[in-house]
């Protein structure tokens, strides 16, 4: 006689709500007063995993709102300058952030080859049209760039693109842009190769010319800039695998779909690094909700989190944490289009126990702007203007205008 075997047991998916991601996101960032005390440039870099860097003011923001108020833009950039506990490189979604030195290889193996790979195709493909001297454009390319890395090596110290194009004239290569288009532009490929060499990890970006503002920056062989970091070339999968526990820590649980755009890899990339990982399925239920979407977490961080209490925090634009996920609606609400620019690029945004609430923007007398978009309360007022009036000591006498503007700050800074 066919026995037929009992059913499995049947496990409920474990149900994680709005709320406790917003604990999470609290606790993990670095964001509760209780944390900061303690908190170094390269432990508010961790508490996210990166820190974007596409606007060279985000870096020292960010840092600022997860560490005590007494750190400033000095430290932060002798952590990055001096000591280089921190890297200035290319990764996730050709984004530009700074990562702790000792995850520069995962990183690289994970996203900044792919980027380098596909941008010295568009680099190769720009020449091939260019009129370059007796050369198959691969072979060129591969010259100037052996050229560069001699000549940073003989000049001995972090130079500027100035200095490489005087050392290596074919850095002054120009090549055409959308050609027969009405915006049709010429242009230098010295910014273009030098990207693609920091891209290959073969050059970092060092301390930049000017104030801690500037976007200007030096160039250094990654060999010097982080002797014994080299890494003999890690895994992709192994990275990506890597990587992915890293995103998970911090922001998870979340869907599949938000690491697939925070690191800018295929579904099937996605898929394979969460597999290693033996990442677990939970129930993401809105807050009042009974079912949510599919989340995923890491299989032994699945705990509740102990309720921070309340906090507050004024985030510049490109955070790490507002631009971590792809779905913001649990913490955003309906204020994406004041405090984001057409592209999707975060502005200022004024947070309260894990939700935004609002914007901000500093304007030309210094003085910190706040628009709330909800009503908080007035004791929660009281403690969102006693933060902007810290952010304005720390900035003191500099001015920050971000890079992508949106219509809150814009008005803000305006006096509107």
């Amino acid at each position: 006689m066919l026995r037929i075997p009992p059913p499995l047991p049947y496990f409920p998916m474990r149900r994680i709500d709005a709320h406790e991601r917003r604990r999470r996101l609290a606790v993990r960032h670095g964001l509760v007063p209780a944390t900061r005390e303690a908190a170094t440039p390269v432990l508010a870099a961790r508490s996210v995993v990166a820190l974007h860097a596409t606007d060279p003011a985000t870096v020292y923001l960010s840092v600022r709102a997860r560490t005590a108020s007494s750190l400033t833009p000095a430290v932060i950039e002798d952590s990055m300058y001096e000591r280089r506990e921190l890297v200035r490189m290319l990764g996730m979604r050709r984004t530009v952030f700074v990562v702790p030195a000792e995850c520069v290889p995962v990183v690289q193996a994970a996203a900044a080859d792919k980027v380098a790979a596909d941008q010295r195709a568009r680099l190769l493909k720009l020449l091939d049209q260019a009129v370059v001297p007796a050369a198959e454009p691969g072979t060129w390319l591969a010259g100037v760039e052996r050229s560069v890395l001699r000549a940073l090596a003989e000049i001995g110290r972090p130079a500027t693109a100035a200095e490489l194009s005087a050392a290596e004239p074919r850095l002054r290569t120009t090549v055409r842009l959308a050609a027969g288009k009405s915006y049709e532009a010429t242009q230098n490929i010295t910014s273009r190769v030098l990207l693609v060499l920091a891209a290959q990890g073969k050059i970092v970006r060092g301390r930049p010319v000017g104030s801690w503002l500037s976007q200007q920056y030096r160039w250094a062989l990654a060999e010097h800039w982080l002797p014994g970091q080299a890494s003999p070339g890690a895994d992709a999968a192994d990275a990506r695998a890597e990587l992915a526990r890293w995103w998970l820590a911090a922001f998870g649980p979340a869907p599949l779909a938000d690491l697939k755009w925070w690191t800018g890899w295929t579904t099937a990339e996605v898929r394979h690094a969460v597999a290693a990982l033996g990442a677990a399925e939970v129930d993401l239920a809105g807050v009042d909700s009974a079912a949510g979407v599919a989340g995923l977490a890491l299989p032994d961080d699945l705990e509740p989190t102990p309720d921070p209490g309340d906090w507050v925090a004024l985030l510049p634009a490109l955070d790490p944490t507002v631009m971590g996920w792809r779905d913001r609606s649990w913490f955003l609400g309906p204020h994406g289009p004041a405090l984001f620019d057409a592209n999707g690029n975060a502005g200022p945004t004024v947070w309260l126990a894990g939700r935004v609430v609002g914007g901000w923007a500093q304007r030309r007398d210094g003085e910190i702007a706040t628009r709330l978009l909800e009503d908080v309360g007035a004791d929660a007022r009281a403690l969102i203007d006693r933060e902007a009036a810290r952010v304005r000591d720390w900035l003191g006498d500099v001015r920050v205008t971000p890079r992508f503007r949106t219509p809150a700050e814009r008005e803000l800074s305006a006096g509107r």
